[in-house]
């Protein structure tokens, strides 16, 4: 077990290394910045308690668990609470910067559209899948589910996507 200095050391360091990538991710997996960011640091004070038991082999992996399982509690506690509507003042930083800001602005309003237009569990799919590269074995278990059920979830998101009209367009040069 390392010292209490060194185990702070540790966490700290990792949470200035890797907190702006699990915010990113939270966010891509819930749609909103606040909440992303709440969910970030109730999973990093809870994985903080265990840090001296985490296998860091992988602490950010550890800790990408902590934020879905956070969504996960969130989103079941609370199915009445109002969702995120895509405010385009608001726009979500996951897409490259392109030489005319204006598409990259236009790709990413039209991303979190199509996003918002899929279920939950299909979002959390395609966010693990494409943005996290997971493969469907550990997307399924960070779910907790069935690797059937990821695959699924992400045949049914990728035919809605590929037919979200907010999509059609987007990614072409004129």
């Amino acid at each position: 077990m390392a010292a209490t200095g060194s185990r702070d050391d540790d966490f700290t360091a990792f949470v200035l290394a890797r907190s702006a990538r699990l915010v990113h991710f939270a966010r891509m997996l819930c749609g909103d910045a606040g909440l992303a960011e709440d969910l970030v640091q109730t999973a990093l004070e809870k994985t903080y308690l265990r840090w001296d038991r985490i296998e860091m082999a992988d602490p950010f992996g550890y800790v990408r668990q902590a934020v879905v399982n956070q969504h996960l509690s969130w989103v079941r506690r609370r199915p009445w609470r109002e969702r995120p509507s895509g405010d385009a003042a608001e726009l979500d930083l996951f897409l490259e910067a392109e030489a005319d800001p204006s598409g990259g602005v236009n790709r990413r309003i039209a991303v979190r559209a199509a996003l918002a237009t899929l279920s939950r569990r299909e979002r959390a799919v395609v966010v693990l899948r494409y943005v996290e590269d997971l493969t469907e074995r550990e997307t399924a278990a960070t779910l907790g589910v069935a690797i059937g059920t990821v695959k699924s979830a992400n045949a049914r998101a990728l035919v809605k996507l590929r037919t979200a009209p907010e999509l059609s367009g987007v990614g072409e040069r004129t």
